[in-house]
C-alpha cells in the first residue's frame, strides 16, 4: 500500500513538473511571438498529415489542402501580434472610496487601424496588496472592437484595507482572426487609487467633549479658563446634578419627566486647538495600528463637526489639517518601528498609542487612548494627571470611543 502510495506521488509531481515547464514555453512564445491554442495544433497536425499523404499519392487536390490548411496557419501566427499594435488603451481616473467599500477601474480602448480587432482579451495586473482580494473580474473578453473605434469597460475590486494602491500594466490578448494562435502584450497604464480609512460615527465622544472642563485643563496657553457653555446654542437636556446652576433648568421638561431636567450648552473651548497625534513611530501589532488609524479618523471628524479647531499629528508629516490631507495621511501611514519618540506638539493632544510608556511625555490637559499588545509586557501608565481609555479587544471600537474616561494607573 505504502509503495502504491509513493508512486502515486512521484507520477503526479511529475505531471505537474512537466504542466508548468509547458506553461513556461507556451508563456515565453505567447510574450514574444504566437503560441498555438489546442485548435492549432489539430490543424498543424492535419495539414502535416495531409501534406505527408500528398507526397505518398502524388494526388493534386492533397497538396492544394495541405497548401490552404499551410497558408491558414501562416496567416493566424501573424495577424494575432499585429492587431495588438494597434490598440491603445486609457485608464480613467479611480475616485478614493473609504475601507470596504469597491474601487471602480474603468477603461477605454481605441482601435487606430482600419481594420478590426476580435478575439481580445484584457486582463488588469492588480497591485500585489490586491490580489488576495476577491474581484469581480479583473479580466474582460470583447468579441469585436471596429475600426478607428473605442470600446469602454469596468470592473469593481472590493478594497477591504485603507493604503495607497498604484496600477501599472494591462495585459492584452489576442487570437485574432481564427483563435488558432494567441498572443499576448502588456501596455504600460499606469494609476493610483486611495483607500480611506472608515470614519465610525459617534453620537458622543467623553475624550473631546469633555477637553477643558476637568482639573487638569483649566487653562489653555494662553492663560485664559476653558469652562462649560451656560449659554449659547442648546445641545440636549440631561438629568439635574447637584452642582449645576438653577437658572439651567428646563422647567417645562421637568415638569413632563417629574425630575429636573436641565440644558446642557455647546461647549467653548475659548479657540484651543485640539491635536489628535497618532504615534506612528513607535511598535504596533498590525491590528492594533489599524483600529488606531480608524479612531484618529473618527474622532478627527467629530471634533469638526463640533466645531472645534483640530489637526492629525503623526512623526512622519507633523501637523495636518483638512479632511482630504486627513484621510489621505491616514490612508499612506505606516509604523515606523523605530521607537523613537520625537517631540510632541505643545498644545493638549489626544495621544493614540500601544505603548504606555510613552503616556508620560503628553502635556497636562491632554487625553490618551492606550491599545494593548496581543502579547502584554509588564509596563506600567505612567501618567495619573491625564484621562483616558484602554482600548479591549472584546468590544467594538465604536462603542468604547464613546466611554467616560479613565486615569491612568
Amino acid at each position: 500500500m505504502l509503495l502504491t502510495d509513493s508512486r502515486a506521488s512521484k507520477c503526479d509531481f511529475f505531471y505537474i513538473r512537466k504542466a508548468i515547464f509547458m506553461k513556461r514555453i507556451i508563456n515565453y512564445f505567447e510574450t514574444r511571438a504566437c503560441a498555438p491554442a489546442y485548435s492549432g495544433w489539430v490543424l498543424s497536425g492535419i495539414t502535416i498529415c495531409f501534406f505527408g499523404a500528398a507526397i505518398n499519392t502524388m494526388a493534386g487536390w492533397l497538396y492544394v489542402i495541405s497548401g490552404v490548411s499551410c497558408a491558414l496557419l501562416v496567416i493566424a501566427a501573424v495577424l494575432p501580434s499585429s492587431s495588438l499594435k494597434r490598440l491603445s488603451i486609457r485608464r480613467h481616473p479611480i475616485e478614493p472610496v473609504t475601507a470596504g467599500d469597491d474601487l471602480v477601474v474603468e477603461f477605454e480602448i481605441t482601435n487606430q487601424s482600419k481594420q478590426d480587432v476580435s478575439l481580445l482579451s484584457v486582463k488588469d495586473i492588480l497591485p500585489y496588496t490586491l490580489n488576495t482580494l476577491p474581484v469581480v473580474s479583473n479580466q474582460h473578453a470583447i468579441n469585436i472592437i471596429g475600426a478607428k473605434s473605442s470600446y469602454s469597460f469596468s470592473y469593481h475590486i472590493n478594497a477591504e484595507r485603507r493604503g495607497l494602491y498604484r496600477w501599472h500594466t494591462v495585459e492584452f490578448r489576442s487570437g485574432a482572426p481564427f483563435g488558432l494562435f494567441w498572443s499576448r502584450r502588456e501596455h504600460n497604464c499606469p494609476a493610483y487609487s486611495i483607500v480611506y480609512p472608515q470614519v465610525l460615527p459617534l453620537t458622543t465622544c467623553p475624550l473631546i467633549d469633555e477637553i477643558g472642563l476637568d482639573s487638569s485643563c483649566r487653562g489653555n496657553p494662553q492663560g485664559n479658563p476653558l469652562m462649560q457653555a451656560t449659554e449659547g446654542l442648546m445641545r440636549s437636556l440631561r438629568p439635574y446634578h447637584v452642582m449645576d446652576p438653577i437658572r439651567l433648568v428646563h422647567w417645562r421638561t421637568s415638569a413632563r419627566y417629574g425630575e429636573l431636567r436641565v440644558r446642557e450648552f455647546e461647549t467653548i473651548t475659548g479657540g484651543q486647538d485640539i491635536i489628535i497625534a497618532l504615534d506612528s513611530g513607535g511598535k504596533w501589532d498590525e491590528e492594533n495600528f489599524e483600529q488606531a488609524v480608524i479612531a484618529a479618523a473618527s474622532l478627527y471628524f467629530y471634533a469638526m463637526h463640533q466645531q472645534m479647531n483640530v489637526q492629525l499629528w503623526t512623526k512622519d508629516t507633523g501637523l495636518v489639517k483638512g479632511e482630504r490631507s486627513v484621510l489621505e495621511t491616514l490612508a499612506a501611514t505606516t509604523p515606523l518601528q523605530d521607537g523613537v519618540i520625537t517631540e510632541l506638539p505643545k498644545l493638549p493632544i489626544i495621544w493614540l498609542s500601544q505603548n504606555p510608556v510613552t503616556l508620560s511625555s503628553i502635556n497636562n490637559g491632554s487625553r490618551w487612548l492606550l491599545w494593548q499588545p496581543k502579547s502584554p509586557e509588564t509596563q506600567e501608565v505612567i501618567n495619573r494627571e491625564a484621562p483616558g481609555i484602554i482600548l479591549s479587544h472584546d468590544e467594538q471600537l465604536q462603542v468604547q470611543l464613546q466611554k467616560r474616561l479613565g486615569n491612568g494607573l
